[in-house]
């Protein structure tokens, strides 16, 4: 399989978005203004449409559930022991950690969807739009604990507002009630769900920082590790251990190997942390997916023997 070739259509859109807001007058304030449109309006719908769409068919997909559910609290177990490990709990601070820890486990949807079909066809994006469905809850669950605990933020109300949730969770009572999208209103919807993706790659490159990750290093180190290293391993196991089949098992190497949410410093930012922080991370971590995602599909999966 050729990574570069798969891989470059989502990663030129992030950079074009880099380079569009360094080097044009379509400057940050525009673009951040692009994010809030797609994170608040374009993203839910794509999510609402995708699990609507998607044949999700839980009985065939129960080993599926399960991975992908234990995949994400092993993530989030793992950011929250960071403080706690010897050698670093003196190097990490409290409100660094709480806004940072969500990197090492949130995923970036826009990237994992636009793969999805690549890497298996219709049943790999049945596969995803399951997995994003069942673990957003969880992730956001994870994200804004730590922060709304540090922040004295009201941590239900946090959860009922997040756009990512309101639009899994309509989504997957929509599919459950038997309702689907008229005929008339559907391409509407599907151009909706294009434009999110496009608008959104290119908004994470738009919101690319390096300059604030010279501080909390260890705290960096930690969380990117487990993003692009750890969780990918652990998926790996979690795959054989519950004998996913191929087209399974390949969504959910992928699904542990994206970058993070571009929206994570945007979660920041609302719950009054250091965004720029965050944003470093963000901007890390979806280089390194050039990395991981051949690690996970290209090392990590022939290694079940399918």
């Amino acid at each position: 399989m050729n990574f570069a070739e798969l891989l470059f259509p989502d990663f030129s859109l992030i950079l074009t978005g880099y380079l569009v807001c360094r080097f044009t007058s379509l400057n940050r304030t525009i673009w951040s203004q692009v994010e809030t449109l797609v994170y608040f309006f374009f993203f839910p719908v794509l999510l609402f449409h995708s699990i609507l769409k998607s044949p999700l068919e839980i009985s065939s997909m129960g080993g599926l559930v399960l991975a992908g559910w234990a995949l994400g609290l092993g993530g989030i177990a793992m950011a929250y022991a960071l403080p706690h490990l010897p050698g670093l709990r003196t190097h990490i601070q409290a409100r660094e950690h709480a806004a940072g820890a969500q990197v090492a486990f949130r995923f970036n949807s826009y990237i994992a969807l636009a793969l999805a079909t690549k890497l298996a066809g219709a049943e790999g994006l049945a596969a995803i739009a399951l997995l994003i469905g069942i673990t957003v809850p969880l992730m956001n669950v994870g994200a804004v604990w730590p922060m709304a605990k540090h922040g004295n933020r009201g941590f239900g109300r946090e959860l009922l507002r997040n756009p990512l949730i309101i639009g899994t969770a309509s989504g997957l009572l929509a599919k459950i009630a038997g309702l689907s999208i008229p005929d008339f209103l559907d391409p509407t919807v599907s151009r909706i769900g294009s434009a999110a993706l496009s608008l959104g790659l290119m908004a994470a490159g738009a919101g690319l920082q390096f300059s604030a990750l010279t501080k909390s290093r260890a705290l960096s180190a930690g969380v990117l590790s487990i993003r692009h290293v750890l969780l990918p391993i652990w998926g790996l196991a979690l795959a054989w251990v519950f004998k996913l089949p191929q087209a399974q098992a390949t969504m959910l190497l992928a699904f542990s190997a994206v970058p993070t949410a571009s929206s994570c410093y945007v979660l920041a930012v609302r719950m009054g942390y250091n965004g720029s922080y965050v944003a470093g991370l963000v901007t890390l971590s979806t280089m390194l997916g050039i990395v991981s995602l051949p690690f996970a599909i290209g090392v990590l999966l022939p290694l079940l023997g399918h």
